[in-house]
């Protein structure tokens, strides 16, 4: 089984989000894919195995993280069509079959990938009672994201009380299935962005996603709406940061990025 580590959503190695790649004949059994998830101890490792031609998707993914399986993952879907694209694996679109449906993942030019996803929906609620306190910032607005992200979405004052975040993460798992989204509009755009996130998930054993692509399947409805377009970019304050274009398209949402192999081996055991 060969074995690949990508950094997911940056240009460079040693940035955006590194993820675990294998591809394989078929799947085994889930102990084994959650031992060697495990093993590589990354936010998510990807599995995927090529599927019969003349279907409706060309190979079959899944994510997970050291401690689960996952609905969806935009950076590890980002790193396997990188690993599909400079092996020769694949070319041009892939279409995955993965618990979230058919997602694709298209190709361009400059080296990008660009992967169609659903649009999370956003419900106002009420904002639960410690959350404050666990986050160490009182949001503005909180908003579930539906069943596939499974997240607390929170608006926050500004972009410097993102980046000041030192959160409970303990705490913080009592509040969605996954984890919550911390978000605020950009101080600057010209600097390249237009809002900024952090995300914590200690329910699938990440106290810091460093850059969360199923993130911005919500966070582009909701700042679309509220600056009044679309496309957009966000940046991810995690300490090893990434950026996300997306582009809202009614019930899709476009995610676009760049990836970086950073390491290649062979698993033995």
């Amino acid at each position: 089984m060969r074995i690949r580590i990508v950094d997911a959503f940056t240009d460079r190695p040693f940035a955006g989000n590194p993820a675990g790649v294998l591809l394989l004949d078929a799947f085994p059994g889930d102990d084994r894919l959650q031992n060697v998830a495990l093993e590589v101890n990354h936010a998510e490792t990807a599995f995927a195995h090529p599927l019969p031609a003349g279907g409706e998707a060309d190979w079959a993914l899944r994510w997970f993280t050291p401690v689960a399986e996952v609905d969806m993952c935009g950076h590890a879907t980002l790193a396997t069509a990188h690993v599909l694209h400079s092996t020769g694996a694949h070319t041009g679109p892939v279409r995955f079959a993965t618990r979230s449906g058919v997602l694709v993942a298209t190709p361009a030019r400059d080296g990008s990938i660009t992967l169609d996803f659903p649009t999370a929906p956003l419900t106002p609620v009420e904002l639960p009672e410690g959350v404050a306190e666990a986050l160490g910032a009182e949001p503005v607005a909180a908003f579930d994201t539906g069943p596939h992200v499974g997240d607390l979405l929170v608006e926050l004052a500004d972009e410097k009380t993102v980046h000041a975040l030192r959160p409970d993460h303990r705490a913080l798992g009592a509040y969605s299935r996954r984890g919550i989204i911390a978000t605020a509009r950009a101080e600057n755009p010209a600097l390249g962005h237009d809002f900024v996130s952090r995300c914590f998930f200690p329910n699938v054993g990440i106290d810091e996603d460093p850059v969360t692509g199923s993130a911005h399947t919500a966070l582009a409805p909701y700042w679309a709406e509220r600056l009044g377009r679309t496309p957009l970019t966000g940046l991810q304050a995690s300490p090893r940061s990434g950026r996300v274009r997306t582009e809202l398209r009614g019930e899709r949402t476009l995610l676009t990025g760049r990836a970086v192999t950073v390491i290649e081996g062979e698993l033995l055991a």
